[in-house]
């Protein structure tokens, strides 16, 4: 379990991480989301004793990092692929990390299965892909069989099967009864990984909910509407309330009116309407609403064809979150 209370970090003026207080709890995967800047990396820093609480405090199994005689055993952490030892073979640089806490060799010939590093674990470190990197790193967190798991973006340059062998992976180890602290920025497969999400914006808890409520707590249903009158039934349907996004020549969005009211409105007006499609809430819909207004660098590509897809693309589709 991970606790932080009142926790905080303030960089020369700037804050960082202000007071913030949330539970990762055993037995379920959190996901940790926020935009850049938000935040994420400073707290799980603290969390790991890397850096030091200007006010707060944070525990891990009860303890702060540092009080851990055996931290491997207690917590394993991938925070940054890159921390090796570029001129070492993975095999040397987990074989030396186990000698610091009495691993037996079995173990690192274990996690190295485990995380399909065989054909590599003789080679330098410094010559991996991104992907083998991020494979090594996991393996290093696994290696004391800790009890909680901490990984900031684990699947960042994985192929598709390394993608749902991590999701396999800290599914098992929650079922297992382990804390699964988890970050990262692909909104779908968050959605698919996670239980439980802590949404963190401008250093500021913004939510700490399942992701089922997280979801059903977002912005009004939307409706797909094709038209050959799309224009016209845009003007109609405009008033207080409701958004009309026109991302086709036939084709728009509308939020704030239910099919029924759409159709009704066309109907009065002898509009031909050929499709009304409700279009459900997603992860990314949510994750959107949640953080618009704690984004800290913006874009200035808001609006066009790449707005326009994101907000009619069925919420089945994989999409990766910004």
């Amino acid at each position: 379990m991970i606790e932080a209370r009142d926790l905080a970090k303030v960089y020369g003026g700037k804050t960082a991480v202000a007071g913030v207080s949330f539970t990762v709890r055993a037995g379920q995967v959190t996901g940790f989301l926020g935009p850049n800047g938000a935040g994420k990396s400073t707290t799980m820093r603290m969390i790991m004793g890397l850096d030091r609480p200007t006010s707060g405090s944070v525990t891990v199994n009860g303890r702060p990092y540092a009080d851990h005689k055996a931290p491997l055993h207690e917590v394993g952490a991938l925070l940054d692929a890159k921390a090796v030892h570029t001129s070492r073979s993975a095999y040397n640089h987990l074989l030396a990390m186990a000698a610091t806490h009495g691993i037996p060799k079995a173990r690192v010939h274990e996690v190295i299965e485990m995380t399909g590093l065989e054909a590599v674990a003789r080679k330098k470190a410094g010559g991996f892909s991104l992907g083998m990197g991020q494979r090594l790193g996991i393996a290093a967190a696994l290696l004391g069989d800790p009890q909680t798991l901490i990984l900031d973006e684990p699947v960042n340059g994985l192929d598709p099967e390394g993608v749902l062998w991590v999701r396999n992976l800290v599914r098992y180890l929650a079922n297992q009864g382990k804390t699964i602290f988890l970050s990262s920025h692909l909104m779908s497969e968050m959605a698919q990984t996670a239980d439980h999400l802590i949404v963190i914006g401008r250093g500021r808890i913004i939510a700490d909910a399942p992701v089922k409520g997280i979801i059903a707590g977002t912005r009004q249903a939307r409706t797909l509407v094709r038209t050959d009158a799309a224009a016209h039934l845009s003007r109609l349907l405009a008033r207080d309330g409701v958004t009309v996004d026109q991302s086709e020549p036939e084709a728009l969005t509308v939020t704030g009116l239910d099919p029924r009211g759409i159709a009704q409105v066309a109907l009065a007006n002898g509009v031909l309407v050929y499709e009304l499609t409700p279009q459900m809430s997603s992860l990314e819909d949510a994750y959107f609403d949640l953080t618009k207004d704690e984004v800290e660098y913006h874009s200035h590509l808001t609006g066009g064809p790449a707005a326009a897809a994101r907000e009619t693309a069925p919420a089945t589709a994989g999409k990766y979150g910004r």
